[in-house]
């Protein structure tokens, strides 16, 4: 089963990405949550090699980015649910901290991204005078910010890969919501998605040698 889940979850996240139409809305939502769901199992069967409570901080983090994913239409409760679940993640990471200055000074490239992403996201508010969301999506933008470096700081591979790439999805969908299109967002924001989930619930099995004992 543990084999079958990734093609499985390829397989649905394709269908959703290209085949499913925009309509009905229920259906559309349905298929873009069984990707996760799928996700969420593979997760569970992932041998705990990191320990049981990084698994469950791990699983707690995913069911809380499906809910962001099926109430994203109302935009603060959606942007939210990812929220809590970009905690979790970081929580999980930062519990298995293997310290590296090499590792430490990414927080140099990962500052300046979480700056210039939370100037250029605050001035197209500020123009649309959409200053009700300037906090929540600032916020946000450090939550993920700080989930990329902590897993960075983890030495987790599939963390690293799972955390850059949701960085880019989601990097991708505020540039293109709030700043200016993005050509082919859709099928970037959902392919790096996607990509970022499994990659995190991969990283439930995968432990380096060095890495800490729990």
């Amino acid at each position: 089963m543990n084999k079958l889940l990734p093609a499985l979850i390829l397989l649905t996240g394709l269908l959703y990405i290209f085949i499913i139409p925009a309509e009905p809305h229920a259906v559309k939502l349905i298929f873009k949550a069984i990707p996760m769901l799928l996700i969420i199992g593979y997760a569970y069967l992932q041998p705990a090699r990191n320990g049981k409570r990084f698994q469950r901080i791990v699983l707690t983090g995913l069911v809380f980015c499906v809910i962001g994913d099926v109430t994203l239409g109302n935009f603060i409760v959606g942007l939210s649910a990812f929220l809590i679940g970009h905690l979790f993640y970081l929580s999980g990471f930062f519990g298995r901290w293997r310290f590296s200055f090499r590792r430490l000074v990414t927080v140099v490239p990962i500052g300046a991204y979480a700056v210039y992403m939370g100037y250029e996201l605050m001035d197209a508010l500020a123009k649309s005078g959409d200053d009700g969301l300037k906090l929540p999506v600032l916020v946000y933008v450090t939550a993920i910010s700080l989930m990329g470096w902590s897993a960075i700081m983890s030495g987790n591979a599939w963390a690293v890969a799972g955390a850059l790439l949701f960085m880019a999805s989601d990097s991708i969908l505020a540039w293109n919501k709030f700043v200016s299109d993005v050509a082919g967002s859709d099928i970037l924001i959902m392919t790096t998605y996607y990509a970022a989930q499994i990659s995190i619930a991969a990283c439930i099995g995968y432990r380096s040698r060095t890495a800490p004992a729990r």
